[in-house]
């Protein structure tokens, strides 16, 4: 889906045209990957326009920065600012938000220490990210013969821009052989989690998700999902899920930014369920929208672009 462009762009705290948001050919990130960045989005809700969950999204980022030894030249506060200037400015009511920290252009080779931290932030309009129907009917995915890497190689607790090359790998196999998207296996042959979302598996009304020891991404919808499930009063559990659970489950589903919670109706051409989104994965889908469209923001999870 080509990006929808609109008019500015915040580049090392200035607000920029669109088209003139450019790094140099020889910056680090081109050729070694050393980038880190989120995904966050804004909702039109029925209070005004609010961001899902800044401060954690904001946090992940810092703390993925961190783990490679890059430190971002500006506050949490000066960022979360510049993201609200930066929707402000574009005059959007919804949106998806881009910040992403990379090192710049100075030296050439593995090491990036000597290399500029620099920051941008893009944002522009953005539908479903699995497809309009997604939500309500789910989705077909695949086991992917692509594995997250084991514990000792990347740093999957990282948002990082490398990382994701793995991430591709797994999508275009699955859109490939005709599927939405993959489920990726671990290093030890268990669930881990999709290309870009994290998975939660229902049976016999307890709700499971794999752990970050799985080489998951801490995901921010992840979290909020998992205290919607306890609110529900049922059970969450978090444990390494032999692959062969999915195909009993009675219901899956992934969550994301981009994804949400989105219901998937069968894994390997193996029905989950009745092949449609179940009755627990619609009332998560139920309280998360009630929060991100209606404003009803119990948890405190918005940051209301006008205060």
């Amino acid at each position: 889906m080509p990006i929808p462009k609109v008019e500015k762009i915040w580049m090392n705290g200035k607000l920029i045209n669109w088209d003139d948001a450019k790094i140099h050919v020889l910056s680090h990130v081109i050729h070694y990957g050393s980038s880190w960045f989120e995904g966050i989005r804004c909702y039109a809700t029925k209070k005004g326009s609010a961001i899902f969950r800044l401060d954690a999204h904001l946090r992940r980022l810092y703390d993925s920065a961190k783990i490679y030894r890059a430190e971002i030249p500006y506050t949490v506060d000066e960022l979360g600012n510049a993201i609200k200037g930066t929707i402000k400015a574009n005059k959007l009511k919804a949106c998806y938000i881009r910040p992403v920290v990379y090192r710049g252009y100075n030296e050439i080779g593995v090491n990036p220490l000597g290399c500029p931290v620099e920051v941008a932030i893009a944002v522009w309009e953005w539908g479903a990210y699995l497809g309009a129907d997604a939500l309500e009917k789910g989705i077909d995915v695949c086991i992917s013969s692509w594995r997250r890497p084991a514990p000792d190689t990347f740093p999957t607790m990282a948002k990082a821009g490398g990382n994701y090359l793995n991430s591709q790998l797994i999508k275009m196999e699955a859109l490939a052989n005709g599927y939405a998207e993959g489920i990726a296996l671990d290093a030890n042959g268990n669930v881990s989690e999709g290309s870009g979302e994290n998975i939660f598996v229902i049976r016999d009304n307890v709700v499971y998700t794999t752990p970050f020891s799985s080489a998951i991404l801490p995901g921010v919808t992840r979290d909020s999902v998992i205290k919607l499930v306890k609110d529900l009063g049922l059970t969450i559990v978090e444990m390494a899920i032999p692959r062969e659970m999915l195909y009993i489950a009675d219901e899956i589903f992934f969550t994301g930014t981009a994804a949400e919670i989105t219901p998937i109706k069968s894994i390997d051409k193996i029905a989950i369920g009745k092949g449609t989104a179940g009755p627990i994965t619609k009332k998560l889908q139920s309280a998360f929208f009630d929060i991100v469209n209606l404003g009803n923001d119990k948890y405190k999870w918005l940051t209301f672009i006008e205060e």
